[in-house]
């Protein structure tokens, strides 16, 4: 299983990934965007790509 890392100091909670995610992993919760359901992430790594600020790594 993929594992997400979306490092909070570097985020700027644009909500790219929230809508680049084809399996809805990211969520946006009180104007921070949030890792929400990690386990369906198919590690397509087109949240790692559209991130402006290179702010999430995706391991397999």
């Amino acid at each position: 299983m993929p594992i997400v890392t979306l490092d909070e100091n570097t985020c700027t909670a644009c909500q790219t990934c929230v809508n680049t995610c084809p399996m809805g992993v990211f969520e946006l919760e009180s104007e921070t965007v949030v890792v929400a359901q990690e386990d369906q992430c198919i590690a397509c790594r087109a949240c790692e790509a559209s991130c402006p600020v290179s702010a999430i790594i995706v391991e397999d």
